[in-house]
């Protein structure tokens, strides 16, 4: 009997403190969301994120969204896969910088948002998703330092980029 006055006590205590609490989610800088997308500060060319890779950016965490066996076939060094879903819950430290993968940059795009209304402010998406990191990085016009650390080849002077044959720098 004393026991259950205990509990019922604790829990009229909890349910008092829950009333005067806040408990409504933040609200969304849908304004703020709009600008970033407008300004194109939302995304990152592969280019960008090659060099981010290569010079060891600090907290640097990149999201493959693609399905596991693209992901297998090959995926940016470095990078982790993700589900989408997942993203919903996923904790992001403060100082993280966050890019997202997919295969043509929408999934990515799409995600990028889901991101900014949880509060990631330094996300980013890979522009053209895998195809942009493939033709930009490793398979460009000509060579450059980041192809080559990367141990890509200029489109030039070999045939087509297999995607499953590129050696997997840093994975």
């Amino acid at each position: 009997m004393r026991l259950h006055r205990t509990l019922a006590l604790i829990a009229g205590a909890l349910g008092a403190l829950a009333a005067l609490t806040d408990y409504r989610l933040p609200t969304t800088d849908n304004r703020a969301i709009a600008i970033a997308i407008a300004r194109e500060q939302d995304h990152v060319t592969a280019l960008e994120l090659a060099q981010w890779i290569r010079d060891r950016k600090p907290s640097l965490r990149i999201l493959d969204l693609r399905n596991a066996d693209a992901f297998d076939a090959y995926h940016v060094p470095t990078s982790e896969r993700v589900a989408i879903e997942s993203l919903a819950s996923m904790d992001f430290g403060p100082h993280e910088t966050v890019v997202l993968i997919s295969d043509g940059g929408t999934h990515a795009g799409q995600a990028w948002v889901l991101l900014a209304t949880r509060g990631v402010r330094n996300a980013f998406f890979l522009r053209g998703g895998m195809s942009e990191w493939i033709e930009d990085v490793m398979s460009p016009a000509k060579s450059s330092d980041l192809t080559n650390y990367f141990g890509g080849v200029p489109r030039g002077n070999a045939r087509p980029v297999d995607a499953s044959a590129i050696r997997r720098r840093g994975c």
